[in-house]
C-alpha cells in the first residue's frame, strides 16, 4: 500500500478529471507538447549559432578597418540657480 499502488493513482486520476475536466486536460497536453517543441527548436538553433564558421579563403579576407577620430571634451554650461 505504498504510493505506487494502482488504486491510489486511479483515485488521483479521477479527482483530476473531475476538477479540471477532459477538455482542459486535452488543451493542457497540447500546450505542453508545443512548449517542448519550441524549447527543442530554440536549443537546436542556439547550438547552430554557437558553431564556429569555417575559415574564409585568403582571397576573400579584407584587412581590418579602423576609425580615425579624435576625442573632444564637451564642457557643460554652468547652471545659475
Amino acid at each position: 500500500m505504498g504510493i505506487f499502488d494502482i488504486k491510489h493513482w486511479l483515485v488521483i486520476l479521477i479527482v483530476v478529471i473531475l476538477v479540471f475536466g477532459t477538455k482542459r486536460l486535452k488543451n493542457l497536453g497540447s500546450d505542453l507538447g508545443e512548449t517542448i517543441k519550441g524549447f527543442r527548436k530554440a536549443m537546436n538553433t542556439e547550438d547552430d549559432a554557437s558553431k564556429p564558421e569555417p575559415p574564409a579563403s585568403s582571397e576573400a579576407r579584407q584587412p581590418p578597418q579602423t576609425i580615425d577620430a579624435q576625442a573632444q571634451k564637451i564642457e557643460d554650461p554652468v547652471r545659475k540657480d
